[in-house]
């Protein structure tokens, strides 16, 4: 952490006062959602609770190190790219601040009454609600704060999980029933008795598998944002990955070539845009296509010293870096907008794969997590997780259904929870680890014709609703307040 010798006291206190917040989020988030993975193998008395949290806590620490970044970047990418752009000003400061500080109070305070509401949720309501807020105070309109195709498609997937958590465990506990004809995995445990070897294996390895996907999954949505904090605060460090090798290098010079070629002969757009314009109309393909080629442009100029490669990232100067983490920016909006046009629609699955990865490759100088960022929100995700479990597992436990528990029961909701959030890990999105389980389990509930407690599914689904609107005015007030200040 050479940075910290080249801070300003008042920037070395702004900076650990950021980071402390953010992950100080990570470390509620972990003991927030603990009761997910661990409330099955408690209440079926497969592991004992201090073994139960000490257990998930490793595999949270576990899912965030050897986890990607997807989905923290999908996490930022909700904002638009103006106020990426203006990470290193007061209001991409002001932003971050709010954000975090709005999660964290809503997340305290549902632990707080015992209610499994979703850390993923509560984040991104308190995103929305900074865009939204920035855009009015910038525009007068808050239409433009949010990256709404990003918005959408992550809104898609924090709607539909759920209902597929529901859905699929009730399913999968019906099959059990037909295929697997033991009378004791669906009835309650018998006193402190643990369940069959084999079925014990299953919910340890489900607790383990839900353990390690949430540590992927939700580790990534602080990352991101901790990087926000870093770019903010120190730009000249943090704005591009400075470790980068001499071959990434190059081979972001050879991609930038290769997609300028692409756009000049298969897209035929030109290299500048009408007019002399500096800004193109978005609306226009044929502008957008040629402010991506001038995106491109840039970008290697800025890379080449007298026709030849620079070494290192460290040879540019600080206004050169913004200007490159800026450029490669505008050039994913730029591409966001012509993958959607007629022409992009015609490319063959082959051109279209060939696209995405040239796409990647100039990606990867502007979205990387240093490693002590990965690994202070593992151990804060992990430590949080052994601490505060109980509130929220007693109520996934024994208030969602009207019975206990059953060995089953367990089993299919923390299978179907596993695997749902591996998949949308995979596929960089954010998903709701609280409600996938907790549906799951009312869902289970739900096929053995055991009953739920509608109170409890009442204020579950209550939290739903409420938490995108309570995080996004919270948030969007905080920004506003901040900016006043800052």
């Amino acid at each position: 952490m050479d940075f910290l010798q080249h801070l300003h006291v008042g920037h070395l206190v702004f900076l650990l006062i950021a980071l402390i917040i953010a992950f100080g989020f990570e470390f509620i988030n972990g003991f927030h959602d603990t009761a997910n993975a661990v409330a099955t193998v408690i209440y079926t008395h497969s592991l004992r609770p201090t073994t139960a949290v000490v257990w998930s806590g490793i595999w949270n620490f576990l899912g965030v190190m050897i986890g990607g970044i997807g989905v923290a970047y999908s996490i930022v990418h909700l904002l638009p790219v103006e106020l990426l752009i203006e990470a290193d000003t007061s209001a991409g400061l002001a932003m971050v601040l709010s954000l975090l500080i709005s999660a964290i109070v809503w997340n305290f305070a549902t632990w707080y009454v015992g209610l499994p509401a979703s850390s993923s949720h509560a984040l991104i309501g308190s995103i929305l609600g900074t865009g939204l807020a920035n855009a009015l105070l910038v525009t007068g309109s808050p239409l433009k704060g949010v990256n709404w195709g990003k918005a959408a498609e992550v809104g898609l997937a924090l709607l539909l999980s759920p209902l597929v958590g529901f859905v699929l465990a009730g399913l999968l506990l019906l099959g059990a029933k037909r295929i697997i004809r033991n009378p004791e995995l669906y009835q309650e445990p018998q006193g402190q008795k643990p369940p069959p070897t084999w079925v014990r294996g299953i919910l340890i390895f489900t607790c383990t598998g839900v353990s390690f996907a949430h540590g992927s999954n939700d580790g990534q949505k602080g990352m991101g944002l901790i990087m926000l904090v870093l770019i903010g605060v120190i730009p000249t460090y943090f704005a591009i990955d400075l470790a980068a090798s001499r071959d990434d290098i190059h081979q972001v010079l050879a991609s930038a070539q290769k997609l300028d070629e692409f756009l000049a002969k298969e897209g035929q757009y030109a290299d500048t845009l009408p007019n002399g314009a500096t800004e193109p109309n978005l609306e226009d393909p044929d502008q957008v296509g040629a402010s991506a080629r001038m995106q491109l442009a840039a970008v290697q100029k800025l890379l080449l010293r007298d026709g030849q490669p620079i070494g290192s990232f460290e040879e540019l100067t600080s206004e050169q870096r913004l200007e490159f983490r800026t450029r490669l920016l505008r050039l994913q909006q730029d591409f966001a907008i012509l993958e959607k046009t007629e022409r992009a629609v015609r490319l063959s699955e082959q051109t279209r794969k060939f696209l995405q990865t040239l796409r990647k490759d100039l990606s990867k100088p502007i979205e990387y997590i240093p490693f002590w960022v990965k690994l202070g929100v593992a151990l804060s995700l992990g430590i949080g997780t052994m601490i505060g479990w109980r509130r929220i597992v007693i109520t996934v436990g024994e208030k969602i259904g009207k019975t206990h528990l059953t060995y089953a029961q367990g089993a299919s909701a923390e299978l179907v929870a596993m695997s749902t959030i591996l998949m949308a890990d995979v596929g960089g999105l954010p998903v709701s680890t609280t409600h996938v389980l907790s549906s799951g389990v009312a869902g289970t509930m739900a096929a053995n014709g055991s009953g739920v407690q509608m109170k409890t599914i009442r204020n579950l689904l209550l939290a739903w609703v409420l938490t995108l609107p309570a995080t996004m005015l919270m948030a969007g007030g905080l920004f506003w307040l901040s900016r006043l200040i800052l």
